[in-house]
């Protein structure tokens, strides 16, 4: 929720659900903004952070020092628009010097109405947040920082909260599209094509699949089994995206469907949340979530650590002592597959009984780390193996060849 204008830097303040006021100056529009306040660890990407939809009506505070020094450009843009409801950042770049800048951060705050604050100590309001947790909060400049605090202070309680909140459909898209394989360097025919639920997809993630010759129909988060049958893809993905998971039944039932019907599914963040729920397990809200670009994830089933980029406020609450039956027993059993180094939070899902797996974390990693693009060539794997299952008229079609060539023989 914003309301702003664009005049010259002025006073500003972000006040805190608990009262706790940080005053600085204005950057970029100036006005108010609310939202849940969380914090960023990337000291890179900054665009990449800023764009991404998972971050609807949250105030963005970063970590690192020092943001805006190379500038935006239309290529790094991870959507349509800026999703962050506001702003916060320490020092503020004077001025770009990229050569790929094709304005300054500021003048794309202005332009997109966000509100924004500088010169305030983000390490301490970091760790204000890690000892109490993300809480609702406001930024406030111009003419608006000049009311009480204790009227901004009623202003930013009465927001509504992040848990409950509904969000994917409203940042998704309105009508599907197509990413070709053709358009991302691949030269054959596309190997597989998969139905993409977009609850926030950052554009990313279909031009990883598009590298690997998948063909990527991107559908409204409102999507319907029938609209998927429609595509006949080789496998359902589930993007990222906003909101508490806990109000994303449709998807859940959804998801549902696509499994019973064993197709392939690969989701991530919240497609790794709705996984869980469409397994019978539940979420929870964490205290702080995990947002950043280097947060440290064990795969159980390698014992590789990687280093992934994150962005989430909830988590699945699934046993991590190995294998597990389906609270939904139809599904079969299940494991976690992934976990935090940092908390031991749930970060993967793999089911043992039906082609499905999930990821909490951002394998696109357009910003970095690319420690987990393997994950994508491990949904390409599963395409295969249920296309090579007998009764599949891939699989049919390859017996036939393979007969074929030892009667030429």
């Amino acid at each position: 929720m914003t309301e702003h204008q664009t005049t010259p830097s002025a006073a500003a303040l972000l006040v805190l659900e608990d009262g706790r006021v940080f005053r600085g100056r204005s950057y970029g529009a100036q006005g108010t903004a609310l939202g849940e306040a969380v914090f960023a660890t990337g000291m890179t990407g900054y665009q990449e952070t800023i764009t991404d939809p998972s971050y609807a009506r949250q105030l963005v505070v970063q970590t690192a020092p020092h943001i805006g020094n190379t500038g935006v450009n239309r290529e790094d843009a991870e959507s349509r628009r800026i999703w962050v409801a506001g702003y916060i950042v320490r020092d503020a770049a004077r001025r770009p010097s990229n050569w790929r800048s094709e304005r300054s951060l500021d003048e794309e705050l202005v332009e997109q109405g966000i509100v924004g604050l500088q010169g305030v100590d983000t390490r301490a309001i970091t760790r204000h947040l890690r000892e109490r947790g993300a809480m609702k909060a406001g930024i406030f400049s111009g003419a608006d920082a000049q009311r009480p605090e204790a009227e901004l202070l009623e202003q930013v309680k009465a927001q509504a909260p992040m848990e409950g909140s509904r969000l994917a459909e409203e940042v998704s898209i309105d009508a599907a599209y197509v990413i070709d394989p053709a358009d991302h360097g691949w030269e054959d025919e596309p190997r597989f094509s998969i139905a993409a639920l977009d609850l926030g997809i950052k554009s990313m993630t279909p031009q990883r699949f598009a590298e690997r010759g998948v063909k990527v129909h991107v559908l409204p988060a409102t999507a319907t089994l029938q609209d998927i049958q429609a595509l006949d893809p080789d496998g359902v993905f589930m993007s990222n995206g906003p909101g508490d998971p806990a109000t994303a039944d449709a998807q859940v039932g959804l998801l549902r469907d696509v499994l019973d019907a064993r197709l392939p599914f690969f989701g991530i963040c919240f497609g790794n949340q709705i996984l869980g729920r469409a397994l019978g397990f539940g979420t929870y809200k964490l205290r702080y979530g995990h947002r950043g670009i280097n947060q440290p994830v064990m795969d159980r089933r390698t014992g590789k650590v990687e280093i992934t980029s994150q962005n989430h406020g909830f988590a699945v609450d699934a046993p991590t002592d190995g294998a597990t039956k389906a609270p939904e027993e139809r599904f079969g059993r299940v494991e976690v597959s992934h976990v935090s180094l940092n908390d031991d939070v749930v970060e993967g899902l793999a089911c043992l009984d039906i082609p499905a797996f999930s990821v909490q974390y951002h394998p696109e990693a357009a910003a970095g780390p690319h420690d987990s693009a393997y994950l994508f060539d491990r949904f390409i794997d599963l395409m295969e193996a249920e296309r090579r299952k007998p009764g599949s008229t891939d699989a049919a079609d390859v017996s036939k060849a393979t007969i074929d060539a030892k009667e030429a023989k």
